[in-house]
């Protein structure tokens, strides 16, 4: 006598192991939020110079949920091109993503938005400052690679640093 097929998933995963979703991380959408590039001081500015700029660079991540699965989350780079006194240029740039995360235990969601999400939109931002410094008439800005590991780590030790100091405060 034969025996009668199990369901798919049940033969599949025994135990009823396989209603799980496989862990998975989706780009939904990438496009540029806000976008500027100033150089105030052109043409004086595009002169040649003795030396390098001093180049400051911020980096930000801003993650926003829209579902249970999905969030919105935005790279924000600005650098600020000086020579003493005189800004040569400004680039602003806000460039977003909407990422689908599933089947990822809570307690890993966070870095996978904080760290893995920013790490797929860097390399495209980046690219975006380097052509708009270049069409700028300056020499492109490769913004260095960013440690977004690291930068999460500093983010939870500054809420444990202000946690802290809110337990310190008397009630």
């Amino acid at each position: 006598m034969a025996k009668t097929p199990k369901k798919a998933e049940e033969a599949a995963a025994p135990n009823g192991a396989g209603t799980e979703t496989a862990p998975a991380l989706s780009v939904l959408a990438q496009y540029i939020k806000d976008f500027s590039f100033e150089s105030p001081n052109a043409p004086h500015s595009l002169r040649p110079r003795e030396k390098a700029p001093d180049i400051q660079i911020n980096i930000n991540v801003n993650p926003t949920p829209l579902s249970e699965t999905d969030f919105e989350v935005e790279l924000k780079l600005e650098a600020r091109a000086v020579d003493g006194d005189e800004v040569l240029f400004n680039v602003e740039l806000d460039y977003a993503g909407i990422f689908r995360v599933q089947g990822v235990p809570q307690e890993s969601l966070q870095p996978i938005v904080l760290v893995e999400c920013p790490r797929i939109l860097f390399p495209f931002a980046r690219q975006i400052i380097a052509d708009a410094t270049r069409n700028g008439n300056f020499p492109p800005l490769m913004v260095d690679p960013v440690d977004f590991a690291q930068l999460y780590q500093a983010r939870l030790a500054e809420a444990a640093a202000a946690e802290k100091e809110e337990d310190k405060k008397p009630s």
